[in-house]
């Protein structure tokens, strides 16, 4: 039994248009092509298309895909790798999506979610580069800056990223528990946390981080995320970076 490319399109919902690229590029061509031009599919066809879309739904590349297919593999092995390739992916989003409710049900309840637990499901390059993909697209509308496209260690982000959020649940705590901004341990928590920064690659200095805080102060975007997390928040890392960086000029 032989479909045309409107049938496969409606069994399949991949659009006519899409149908006709891929057999414009040698992806997925028709079983045979009547004299009046119309494109005719048959079992084996509507097979390999399966096949595509399961790599498509893997973020595989048509280019990707046409090697792949073109190796001719056992139809049985190749369904057998598609299925463990997506049950990686899906446990892997049922970890990001339990992050988020958490996340969500922490900011509704007034409880910030432990530190250790912000970044569960972020585990490869690709999902650290999708987080941070919102603050790429802003630095660089807003000031023309794009941030380095440098490979990411994912375990290095993940410490990094676990030690950020103690750090700022530290300084949300003691503006909530009324410890003034030039406090001793308020010093102490930003003095651990650029020695942590520095030691990590991040060469900055009590000076610049002052900076850093100011231009957090005047930036929508930053300002937003900070006093999202407590109002007041941006205010109080900014007295308290410049109360820090007055006591080390003095030492």
């Amino acid at each position: 039994m032989l479909f045309t490319v409107k049938e496969v399109s409606d069994l399949s919902k991949v659009t006519i248009k899409t149908l006709h690229h891929y057999h414009k590029i040698g992806l997925l061509e028709p079983a045979e092509i009547t004299e009046a031009g119309y494109r005719l599919y048959g079992m084996k066809e509507l097979e390999r298309l399966q096949a595509i879309l399961f790599y498509r739904e893997l973020d595989f590349s048509l280019e990707q895909i046409g090697k792949l297919l073109d190796r001719e593999p056992d139809r049985m092995a190749m369904l057998a790798e598609q299925e463990k390739l997506l049950e990686q992916r899906r446990l892997r989003l049922d970890r990001v999506m339990d992050t988020l409710r958490k996340t969500k049900a922490g900011l509704e309840s007034g409880k910030t979610l432990p530190q250790e637990e912000l970044f569960t499901g972020f585990e490869s390059e690709e999902e650290w580069r999708q987080a941070l993909q919102e603050q790429s697209d802003y630095l660089k509308e807003q000031y023309g800056v794009e941030l380095e496209a440098e490979p990411i260690d994912v375990q290095e982000m993940n410490e990094q990223a676990v030690e950020a959020a103690a750090f700022m649940k530290n300084m949300s705590a003691s503006l909530r528990g009324g410890i003034k901004h030039n406090d001793p341990r308020v010093h102490q928590l930003i003095r651990d946390h650029l020695e942590f920064m520095n030691a990590h690659g991040h060469q900055i200095s009590a000076k610049d981080f002052t900076s850093q805080t100011s231009f957090f102060l005047q930036d929508d975007f930053h300002l937003g995320m900070l006093e999202g997390q407590q109002t007041g928040l941006a205010y109080y890392l900014n007295a308290a970076a410049a109360s820090y960086a007055e006591a080390e000029t003095e030492a």
